[in-house]
């Protein structure tokens, strides 16, 4: 058997806007509506994260997305167009550098709602 994440909620001040913001940094489709009272971006065929209007405070979650050497480009592109700020470690300053240390390309933001968001081309999670 094989087991894929299909989707998970992300907690937002405004579930909407969240959703749309991300779904501009990544290029990929949402809706103001989906099952029940999410906002949906549809990150690839088997993933969907879906927006959930939080009250008051929540945790930061962390979201780390591979992708291709073009995509990475193309995703800095429209951080800069967006005018959200990177940087190259998952905590601290936002330094607009790469990190270039665990063998291919990646960078953290911060936008929407202070998740750690994060893009990369080789994973460092999985060795082979």
């Amino acid at each position: 058997m094989i087991i894929e994440l299909d989707h998970t909620l992300v907690s937002a001040a405004d579930r909407r806007a969240s959703a749309e913001l991300l779904a501009k940094i990544l290029d990929v489709p949402w809706s103001e509506t989906g099952v029940g009272p999410f906002c949906p971006v549809f990150v690839n065929e088997g993933l969907t994260l879906d927006f959930d209007q939080a009250e008051g405070s929540f945790p930061v979650q962390h979201f780390c997305f591979r992708v291709s050497d073009s995509e990475f480009d193309a995703l800095l592109g429209r951080l800069a167009a967006l005018g959200i700020e990177y940087r190259s470690t998952p905590h601290g300053p936002m330094d607009g550098r790469v990190n270039t240390h665990l063998g291919g390309r990646l960078v953290y933001w911060s936008k929407p709602d202070g998740h750690v968001w994060e893009a990369l081309t080789v994973s460092y999670a999985r060795r082979k």
